[in-house]
């Protein structure tokens, strides 16, 4: 084994060298942000301490608490931050302050070149320890992993690379366990070395932070300046909304505030606190695939895990804490996975939430209603994986339809017309192009209010067999529809007596032009003003959500229903001219698919049908 006694030079990763030319050149309006990150993360390394040490004692023999300082020096023009965690070894430096390893990164960079002020993307993604640059000019961490005798230090002035090597007798000599971060600051960071405007930052991101924050003033006794205490096993009766709304940024790690908070304490069978908050603004991993909870998890005030599924995935915007007295402090990630204790806190907190979320919905829907357009999207993930709790979610989600926006199932079933049984829905890209699809043309002839559904799980959770309240979900795009016992809106609408298309003629010159691209021709029930639609059949999957599963090679397009308003001029066209006939009917389906958001199989014969249709109509 090779023992290195040399400083060694090693390039950036390249998403962090392009991350650290943003930070040094450019200029953001918070840059208070980095004490906030720095502190967030000595937090987290004090945390992973006491963690370790619980199957380990060894690594907390030497008898220092976990603690933080804050350590200004004008003379040299530094700042220290020092934690007295878990520390890094040589690989874990390389690793950690070397590369960015998570996904996302790309994003972030295209985001922030964008920004005018990047603090708050910053905080998203998890990138704290390099907005250290946006106020140094150069950073040098000795860190010393619990329980070694090595001692490494890591320098960098934000170009294209970092060195590390040993740390010197006098750097190893001042930690004894954790990490030590200076930052030789930039002349005009110098406000930083202020002690009552490091003791103003503490207080308003770090006041949470369980651990104690040590300033060490050059002149002086060190003093702690945050509060160190558990905000969510305080009582409601001591925490004002300004309270909330730091311990959230400081849990979160996010700028926005709070627009739903839920603190309580369980009492029974199990004893846990909850500090819940929904936010206001949309998380930049919302939709990573792997769909992971941020909500903490700690065992009697001591950090467990941040990834422990406490809610479900559908709730995945949630954050928080939950604080248990019961579960043991050695439970391993994998135990939690299949613990009956957690499983039963993780139901009892998921109901909580929705019923938070109803009651908000009810009282306050306005604020209800910024929660919904942010994560409407997730929480109608639910509808299809949560069979227990469907029908809540139901009541819950708010739609788009044709009579407004945010409206309820309750409010779409009690203005149900004369004779309606169902509640009807389209699903499509926009509400724009929704609104103009023909297959809304009866319905909205009679008033009848439809929902009008655009987010892509839309296409997933409308094909399970639902009902709200007895009244079932029927798509317009779907199988057979028929509005005949609902009265139109207007009698002038009522076009019975105009004269028809023969339907046994015209349907069977159709099906032999057409062959075997649709499955079956009928006369349509959907239709007043346009000439066809193509819908799904009965027991076939939505034409919606088939497309979006042949987009992911998950499955092929069925042969759609042709369906033809006998009373328009071009379907009675078809048994008057039967030399077109052919040419009338592929120009039928093609307009057909065009109206549903597809491209004519072949694009220059449709321009080439519709050209001859046009000359036509001019005399040519």
């Amino acid at each position: 084994m090779t023992t290195i006694t040399a400083a060694e030079s090693q390039p950036f990763q390249a998403e962090v060298a392009e991350l650290l030319h943003l930070m040094v050149h450019s200029v953001y309006s918070e840059t208070d942000i980095f004490l906030r990150e720095l502190i967030s993360n000595a937090s987290d390394a004090c945390d992973k301490l006491r963690y370790e040490a619980i199957a380990n004692p060894s690594l907390i023999t030497d008898g220092a608490p976990p603690e933080i300082r804050i350590v200004p020096n004008k003379a040299a023009n530094t700042l220290a931050v020092v934690d007295t965690g878990i520390g890094m070894e040589r690989q874990e430096l390389i690793d950690n302050l070397g590369t960015i390893a998570r996904s996302g990164t790309r994003s972030f960079l295209s985001k922030l070149t964008e920004a005018k002020d990047g603090a708050n993307l910053i905080g998203q993604f998890g990138v704290g320890f390099y907005a250290a640059f946006m106020v140094a000019e150069k950073i040098v961490v000795t860190s010393r992993r619990a329980g070694s005798d090595e001692v490494w230090a890591w320098s960098s002035e934000g170009g294209s690379g970092f060195e590390i090597a040993p740390a010197s007798e006098e750097a190893a000599s001042r930690v004894a366990r954790g990490t030590e971060i200076v930052l030789h600051l930039k002349k005009d960071a110098a406000k930083y070395l202020e002690a009552y405007e490091i003791e103003r930052i503490v207080r308003e991101y770090s006041d949470n932070i369980q651990f104690p924050i040590l300033l060490v003033p050059e002149e002086g006794e060190p003093r702690q300046i945050n509060s160190a205490s558990a905000l969510w096993q305080r009582s409601k009766s001591e925490l004002k909304p300004e309270d909330y709304a730091q311990a959230y940024k400081q849990i979160a790690g996010a700028f926005d505030e709070p627009a739903m908070t839920l603190h309580y304490r369980a009492e029974g069978r199990q004893s846990y606190a909850v500090l819940l908050f929904a936010p206001s603004q949309k998380p930049f991993d919302l939709f990573q695939v792997e769909r992971k909870g941020k909500v903490k998890l700690y065992v009697r005030r001591v950090f467990i895990a941040d990834d422990a599924e406490l809610l479900p995935a559908y709730l995945r915007f949630i954050r928080g804490v939950i604080d248990s007295e019961d579960l043991p402090l050695n439970i391993s990630r994998e135990m939690l996975q299949n613990n009956p204790q957690l499983a039963q806190i993780r139901k009892a907190v998921t109901g909580r939430v929705i019923g938070e979320l109803e009651t908000l919905g009810e009282k306050e829907p306005e604020t209800f209603a910024k929660i919904w357009d942010a994560f409407g999207p997730v929480i109608k993930e639910g509808l299809w994986e949560d069979f227990e709790r469907r029908d809540k979610l139901l009541a819950l989600a708010r739609f788009t339809t044709t009579s407004g926006e945010n409206r309820s199932l309750k409010q779409v079933v009690d203005d149900f017309k004369p004779n309606q049984t169902e509640i009807y829905y389209l699903v499509g890209d926009s509400v724009e192009r929704l609104k103009s699809n023909p297959k809304l043309e009866s319905a909205r002839a009679r008033g009848i209010e439809v929902l009008l559904l655009t987010d892509p799980v839309d296409a997933f959770w409308t094909s399970a067999p639902l009902d709200f309240g007895g009244k079932p979900l029927k798509s317009l795009s779907q199988g057979d529809v028929d509005f005949g016992l609902i009265p139109l809106a207007d009698d002038k609408d009522d076009k019975k007596d105009e004269p028809a298309a023969d339907a046994a003629t015209t349907i069977a010159v159709i099906k032999d032009a057409l062959g075997e691209r649709v499955s079956d021709v009928r006369a349509s029930q959907r239709l007043t003003a346009s000439a066809s639609c193509l819908v799904a059949g009965g027991d076939a999957r939505d034409r919606a959500l088939e497309r979006l599963l042949a987009q992911q090679n998950r499955g092929a397009i069925t042969k759609p229903v042709l369906e033809i308003n006998l009373r328009h001029p071009l379907v009675a066209a078809l048994a008057i001219d039967t030399a077109q006939a052919k040419d009338l009917s592929l120009l039928l389906f093609e307009q057909a698919q065009i109206l549903d958001g597809e491209l004519p199989d072949d694009p220059a014969a449709f321009a080439g049908r519709m050209n001859q249709l046009v000359l036509r109509g001019l005399g040519k």
